[in-house]
């Protein structure tokens, strides 16, 4: 498994401050992930402060957590960048605040040049599925990606083997 690295912080163009990703972010979810081959993955120890219903996962959070894990495979593994065209979340088990880690899953489906079709699926700390995920993103062109939202190239998200 290889760790990817967030190349959108430390840029000197744009304040990174996503609510998903960024480590500058305080009140965020602060998310890393790792490249396990066909899969992306995230681990994530759950806080108080992201609860909805006593001790559990609020729904809207599980949510960005499909959807951001969905983000970083289109970095990845489509190698461009794009948006959320529709997300269909499906839960179905409460998803715990215990001290324990979770693990979210992102697998694509299909991908063509326009959209991109990921299953998501997170797991409590015994690997129970909570909720599960189909995200469909619209896909823009990597000329696009580079030019306007600072795609920085596939090769910016691993580190130099030497």
């Amino acid at each position: 498994m290889k760790k990817i690295v967030n190349p959108f912080v430390n840029n000197p163009q744009h304040e990174h401050e996503c609510f998903g990703c960024s480590p500058l972010n305080k009140i965020g979810l602060q998310l890393q992930f790792w490249d396990a081959g066909d899969e992306i993955i995230c681990k994530w120890l759950p806080k108080k402060q992201f609860e909805g219903y006593l001790n559990v996962v609020h729904g809207g959070i599980q949510a960005t957590l499909h959807d951001e894990l969905a983000s970083w495979t289109v970095y990845t593994k489509c190698q461009t960048m794009g948006v959320t065209s529709n997300i269909d979340v499906r839960y179905k088990n409460p998803l715990m605040i215990n001290g324990k880690e979770i693990t979210i899953r992102a697998r694509i489906e299909s991908h063509n040049r326009r959209f991109a079709v990921i299953n998501t699926t997170i797991e409590d700390d015994q690997g129970n599925i909570c909720s599960m995920a189909k995200v469909t993103y619209f896909l823009f062109s990597q000329q696009d990606s580079i030019e306007k939202y600072n795609y920085p190239g596939i090769d910016a998200f691993y580190e130099k083997q030497f």
